[in-house]
C-alpha cells in the first residue's frame, strides 16, 4: 500500500512539471484550432497618451529614449520622465511635450513613479504606455497600439526586440524573450486567451491602469505580475501588438544577469500563487481567458522546470525506463518548439550561433536561484553598461 502511494505521488509530480515541456504545442494547436475572427474597429477617435518613462539612478541613457520618442509619427502624446534617485542637472529636453519630475523623496518603486506622474498629468489622457528608461520605440510604435485600442482592447502589450546583440549573455536573454514573445505573446492571444506583461512596452486605458493599481502600494520587483492579474480576474484579455516594437537592453554580463534573475525568480515564488485563483475562476465562469492565463502563470521559469525534467528523467531511468523514454520525446518537442519559436520570429543569426552557450547561462540562473532570498535587497534597477543605439533609430 505504501510502495503503490508513494508511485502515485511521483507519477503526478512528474506529470506537474513535465506537462510544462509540451504546454507550448498543447497551446499552439488551440491557436491552430481557434477560427479567426479579425475585431472590427470601435472608434476613430484620436486618442491621447501619457507615455511615462521610469528612470531610477542611471539616466545616461534618457536622451536617446525621448529622442525615439519624440519621432513618434503619432503625435498626441506627452512624455513624462520620472527621475528617481537621479542627478537631472544636466538634463535639458528643448520640447514642450516632454515633462521632468524628480520625486523628493526616493520612490524605489516602479508603481510609484508610475502613479507620481499620473497624479501631475497636464491634462486627462486616454491612454498611458509604461517605457523604461534604456529602451528606444520604433517611430510607429503609438500607431500600432492604436490598432489594438481601436479595437476595443483596454490592455495591450507589445514587443520588445533586443537593443544589443553583444555578448553570449545579451544574445541568449534575446532568444528568452522571443521564446516567450511567441508563445506567451502572440500564440497564447490568438488561442483566446491574453498576452503575459513583460514590464515595458505594454500600454493601458488610464482608467484600467488606475483601478486596477492605484489601491495597491507594490514594492519590489513584479509590479507586471500583479497587474496581469488584476486585468484579467476583472474579466479583460491584455492584446499582444505584434508590430507595437521597441528595443530592450539585454543583460550583457554574469553579475548583472545573476541579480536581474534572482528578482525575477523572486517574483515568480511570490505570484505564482495567482495562477489557481484564475483557473478556479476560470472553471467556474466558463472563462477560457482566465482558465488558459492561470494556467501559464504556474508554469515554473524555464531554468527551473528544464533542470527539474533532466533529473526526474535520470531517476526514470533505473526505476522506469519506458517513463524515461516519454521524458525524452517531451525534451525533443520543447525544443522543436523553441526553434520553432526562433525561426518565425526572424531571429538574427548571432542569437543562433549564441545556443551553445545555454548550459552556462542556466548555471548563472541557477546561482541566482540562491540569491533568491535576498533578491529585493539587490538593486531595484538593472544597471546597464551598453553604450551603442540602434542605427535605425538615430536615422
Amino acid at each position: 500500500m505504501g510502495l503503490n502511494f508513494s508511485m502515485i505521488v511521483w507519477q503526478i509530480v512528474q506529470l506537474l512539471i513535465g506537462y510544462n515541456l509540451v504546454l507550448p504545442l498543447l497551446i499552439y494547436i488551440f491557436y491552430l484550432l481557434r477560427p479567426r475572427k479579425k475585431k472590427p474597429s470601435t472608434t476613430n477617435q484620436k486618442a491621447d497618451y501619457a507615455i511615462i518613462v521610469t528612470a531610477y539612478e542611471q539616466t545616461h541613457t534618457l536622451p536617446p529614449v525621448v529622442a525615439s520618442i519624440l519621432k513618434q509619427n503619432y503625435d498626441r502624446f506627452l512624455v513624462y520622465i520620472v527621475a528617481d534617485k537621479c542627478d537631472i542637472s544636466n538634463l535639458k529636453f528643448d520640447d514642450d511635450r516632454v515633462v521632468l519630475l524628480r520625486p523628493e523623496e526616493t520612490l524605489s518603486s516602479n508603481t510609484r513613479s508610475h502613479f507620481y506622474a499620473i497624479h501631475r498629468f497636464k491634462r486627462a489622457h486616454d491612454r498611458l504606455t509604461i517605457i523604461d528608461s534604456d529602451n528606444l520605440l520604433e517611430p510607429d510604435y503609438l500607431e500600432q497600439l492604436n490598432i489594438c485600442f481601436d479595437q476595443g482592447y483596454e490592455a495591450v502589450q507589445g514587443v520588445r526586440n533586443a537593443k544589443n546583440l553583444d555578448t553570449v549573455y545579451a544574445c541568449l536573454d534575446a532568444a528568452r524573450d522571443i521564446y516567450y514573445h511567441f508563445y506567451d505573446g502572440k500564440i497564447l492571444f490568438e488561442a483566446g486567451s491574453s498576452a503575459t506583461l513583460a514590464g515595458s512596452g505594454m500600454a493601458f486605458t488610464t482608467s484600467l491602469y488606475r483601478t486596477c493599481l492605484e489601491h495597491l502600494d507594490i514594492t519590489g520587483a513584479g509590479f507586471d505580475k500583479i497587474l496581469q492579474n488584476e486585468i484579467v480576474t476583472r474579466g479583460y484579455r491584455i492584446a499582444f501588438a505584434e508590430k507595437a516594437i521597441l528595443y530592450d537592453e539585454k543583460t550583457s554580463r554574469s553579475d548583472q544577469l545573476v541579480k536581474q534573475r534572482a528578482r525575477w525568480i523572486n517574483t515568480w515564488f511570490r505570484y505564482f500563487k495567482f495562477g489557481f485563483g484564475l483557473i478556479g475562476k476560470g472553471l467556474t465562469g466558463f472563462n477560457w481567458n482566465q482558465f488558459l492565463f492561470g494556467l501559464v502563470l504556474l508554469r515554473p521559469p524555464l531554468f527551473i522546470f528544464l533542470l527539474t525534467s533532466v533529473i526526474f528523467m535520470l531517476i526514470d531511468i533505473l526505476i522506469s525506463p519506458i517513463q524515461s523514454l516519454i521524458w525524452l520525446a517531451a525534451f525533443v518537442l520543447f525544443v522543436a518548439g523553441f526553434l520553432f519559436a526562433l525561426l518565425m520570429s526572424h531571429t538574427d543569426k548571432r542569437i543562433y550561433q549564441s545556443l551553445w552557450g545555454i548550459p552556462k547561462f542556466i548555471f548563472y540562473q541557477v546561482l541566482s536561484l540562491l540569491k533568491v532570498r535576498k533578491a529585493n535587497e539587490l538593486s531595484v534597477a538593472t544597471q546597464h553598461f551598453h553604450d551603442n543605439e540602434i542605427e535605425e533609430i538615430k536615422k
